[in-house]
């Protein structure tokens, strides 16, 4: 979304507390906590005027004549924003702990990691939103993860998504849900508001285009990630998208309820993005109503119960005077809130609450606890990709070193996205490195790309690490819209390029000294395809984490041996991608229908150690239509190091009348390994995850017949394949 800013609200600290004098009073009966929710949410209805009800349907709604404190939305994809570039924080911007980018999280191929991160921001959205210092800050509702689809690599917010794989998607998605939400059985710690619903993957006119594909696609690629974020992870809330799907603009698409509130049981907020409701009349925009009071008649009747913009009370009013909206639409869709209220314990007391604690009066800053410091680090050193590795070039003996040269524009700094808060510090890859080597080692540093400088210093040193990468807000003061070269992307621009300028740069960098190390910290892929021939050693991360150098250094000099995978496929080219507005995956998109040799393929990473698969295995021969089935595999540490190796369960459906792709990801594990030591390493395999979508029948239906399982550490490294039976 634009950068719509919210407000503070402060009130007193008995509020904060969780509390407050009409609560105290019981004067309403949805003021009795252990009355049943709905029944709350009824009450709090019939007590309101129709002006309270249209102005519920605002970004912070609440009902001050009832004691209903209004509350807004934070942003929180990778470590709660209220700072960084976008200024979230307005004027009292608060740091916060700040992680990987949601790519870079992705990059780990771990749940549980994941899991750890939502779980650290959920607790320091609670402690801004509940301690008095801080006002009573924000809200808490946090809008986060961003379920979206990579499926193209010059998408302008590749950076905010999980990849480009359904499953892996929503499998993440599911995990940052659940870490966000914490898991007590009647109150959530926060509440996952999931975006952009859907298809939402170009930036470059997204307030007009069109995502064009078929009913099959809408289930089993692009909804996929948000589906499984509702039904597995518990999510009730998401924000529609500005783009179209198949014309119709998504602020107002008829799935929103027919296949959201009314299959996945979302009953929670549903937003718009930020002036997504005035792109509904903009004839320069969308043009899809002529008015405001159409706009307004056809957001609600698709279920919106929030907008993120001023402009929806006339609209509403409007349609009320008309007839074309009634008093008991708006009654249905603003429950939606309310549920969210109470699940959050905003309307209760803080007897029976366990987050309601969090942030009391003396507890310090848990951004400073070492807890979160160390969380940050580890997501950091998991989700690093080692991409080459000539000859065991890495990790580097720092006893065999006496000078290091650390070059290129991204050595000495810690660069924030759009959508990042302010970290409480930040450690940059010359500061992790120094820290390392401490003072046995000269580190000489430059960021200057003048290729003589750079030249000279990796000449005069006994290695290079090579810091080159994109800026995640396109230009150094963050412009609006703008990107500084072709390979950048960010909000509300797509990349043109997938070259990185910066390869000039480590081709003169080489030539004086081929003992260099490629650090590429960047937010999409790139084609770096003469670094990969002749670099010895290629390193992956992503920018944004307070620990970045730490974890680096870390994975340079072997105190942490990397096991990140890639999570979109890595061309050589754009030309071997379709047209960047063809949305129909199966032209050559994503692993599944690649086309070609990629530069690095989906899954893809490399390891300190090396891995042997043997013994694959099923629990049973046959897979049962409603049943599953257990795959085991023995996975061995062949190497000298203990390691992570990331094992991959992909499927391949035999005959069928139904479209498949060539190969699907269906399950996978991150596990550890001491030298010489084997695991069995097991993935459950549900028939029902198999489903494909019958458009005939306008259903999900699992085929009988010959599924092949394919393991490996990458979709092109399949090291074993079985064949199990799909029966009735």
């Amino acid at each position: 979304m634009k950068s719509f800013l919210l407000a503070p609200v402060f009130f007193l600290s008995a509020v904060i507390a969780g509390t407050s004098a009409l609560a105290q009073t019981n004067q309403y009966p949805f003021q009795n906590p252990t009355m049943a929710l709905e029944e709350r949410v009824n009450n709090i209805v019939s007590l309101m005027t129709l002006d309270e009800k249209i102005a519920f349907f605002s970004s912070r709604p609440g009902v001050p004549r009832l004691g209903i404190r209004a509350m807004g939305h934070v942003e929180g994809l990778h470590g709660l924003a209220r700072g960084g570039p976008s200024n979230w924080g307005r004027r009292n911007p608060v740091p916060t702990t700040i992680f990987p980018q949601a790519i870079g999280m992705a990059e780990t191929w771990d749940t549980e990691v994941i899991h750890q991160a939502a779980a650290v921001e959920a607790y320091e959205v609670r402690y801004i939103a509940q301690n008095e210092k801080y006002g009573g800050r924000g809200g808490l509702i946090v809008r986060a993860p961003n379920a979206d689809l990579g499926r193209d690599p010059r998408w302008g917010r590749t950076e905010e998504c999980y990849g480009e794989d359904p499953f892996f998607n929503g499998t993440l998605v599911t995990a940052f849900v659940k870490g966000l939400q914490g898991d007590h059985p009647k109150y959530c710690q926060t509440a996952s508001l999931l975006k952009h619903f859907f298809a939402n993957s170009n930036e470059d006119l997204r307030d007009s285009s069109s995502s064009d594909f078929d009913e099959q696609l809408f289930r089993e690629y692009y909804s996929v990630p948000f589906r499984m974020g509702f039904e597995d992870g518990g999510a009730r809330c998401f924000m529609t998208s500005y783009n179209q799907w198949n014309h119709v603009p998504c602020t107002v698409q008829p799935v929103i309820r027919a296949v959201a509130i009314n299959e996945w049981g979302v009953d929670g907020v549903i937003c718009t993005d930020g002036g997504a409701a005035a792109n509904l009349i903009n004839p320069n925009r969308q043009h899809y109503y002529t008015n405001a009071t159409q706009a307004a008649v056809g957001e609600i009747k698709a279920g919106i119960n929030q907008f993120l913009d001023n402009t929806f009370a006339a609209g509403i009013r409007s349609a009320l005077q008309t007839n074309l909206l009634t008093e008991a639409e708006l009654d249905q869709n603003l429950k939606g809130t309310l549920r969210v209220f109470l699940r959050l314990g905003w309307l209760d007391p803080a007897t029976n609450n366990p987050y309601a604690s969090i942030g009391a009066a003396g507890e310090p800053e848990p951004w400073l606890s070492e807890k979160h410091k160390a969380v940050a680090r580890l997501v950091t050193q998991k989700s690093i990709v080692l991409l080459k590795n000539t000859k065991n070039f890495l990790p580097l003996d720092k006893a065999k070193l006496k000078s290091i040269a650390v070059i290129g524009q991204r050595a000495n700094e810690v660069l924030l996205d759009w959508y990042s808060g302010t970290p409480p510090y930040r450690i940059s890859p010359v500061d992790g490195i120094k820290s390392k080597v401490g003072g046995d080692v000269t580190v000489n540093f430059t960021t200057n790309s003048d290729s003589a400088e750079a030249v000279k210093l990796a000449r005069s040193s006994d290695v290079v690490i090579l810091c080159v990468g994109n800026n995640p807000i396109g230009v150094p003061d963050g412009a609006w819209a703008k990107v500084s070269v072709p390979s950048e992307g960010r909000e509300a621009v797509d990349r043109k390029s997938i070259t990185l300028e910066q390869e000039d740069l480590i081709k003169q960098v080489y030539a004086a000294n081929p003992k260099t190390v490629v650090v590429l910290i960047s937010s999409f892929p790139y084609a770096i395809n003469w670094t990969q021939q002749h670099v010895p050693a290629i390193v992956h991360l992503t920018h944004c984490s307070e620990e970045e150098g730490s974890a680096l250094a870390d994975v340079l000099f072997g105190d942490y041996n990397p096991a990140g995978r890639l999570v979109q496929t890595w061309p050589q080219s754009l030309d071997q991608l379709p047209p960047m507005m063809d949305y129909n995956i199966r032209n050559g998109r994503t692993y599944m229908y690649f086309k070609g040799q990629p530069l690095y393929p989906f899954g893809y990473g490399l390891s300190y150690t090396t891995f042997k698969y043997s013994g694959l295995k099923t629990s049973s021969p046959a897979l049962a239509k409603g049943g599953a089935i257990t795959v085991s595999v023995n996975v061995k540490n062949t190497g000298q190091r203990a390691g992570e190796e990331v094992v991959q369960l992909y499927v391949k459906h035999g005959q069928s009348a139904l479209a498949h792709p060539a190969q699907e990801l269906r399950g996978f594990k991150r596990v550890a390994l001491q030298p010489g030591k084997t695991k069995t390493v097991e993935i459950p395999l549900a028939a029902g995850s198999l489903a494909c979508w019958n458009t005939g029948k306008h259903s999900f239906v699992v085929e009988p017949g010959k599924l092949e399982l394919r393991i490996g550490a990458s979709s092109a490294d399949i090291r074993l394949k079985k064949t199990v039976n799909i029966v009735n």
